[in-house]
C-alpha cells in the first residue's frame, strides 16, 4: 500500500505510507510544516485499487 501527497503540478511532496498492510482501518499522521498553504492531492494505492482525492491545506 502507498499513500502519497502531490502538489497541483503532480510533483510528489510526501510519502506517508509505503509498506505491506493487512486489511483493516488505519490512521496516518501527516506533518505538513514544510508545505505552504494550498491545494494538494493524496493518492492511495492498494493492490489494484487506486483513489485520488483533493486536500486543501490552510495554515
Amino acid at each position: 500500500m502507498t499513500l502519497r501527497i502531490h502538489d497541483v503540478l503532480g510533483r510528489e511532496v510526501a510519502t506517508l505510507v509505503n509498506a505491506e498492510q493487512s486489511p483493516g482501518r488505519y490512521r496516518v499522521m501527516f506533518d505538513a510544516r514544510n508545505l505552504t498553504s494550498g491545494v494538494y492531492f493524496y493518492r492511495l494505492r492498494a493492490g489494484n485499487f487506486i483513489d485520488t482525492k483533493k486536500l486543501v491545506l490552510v495554515k
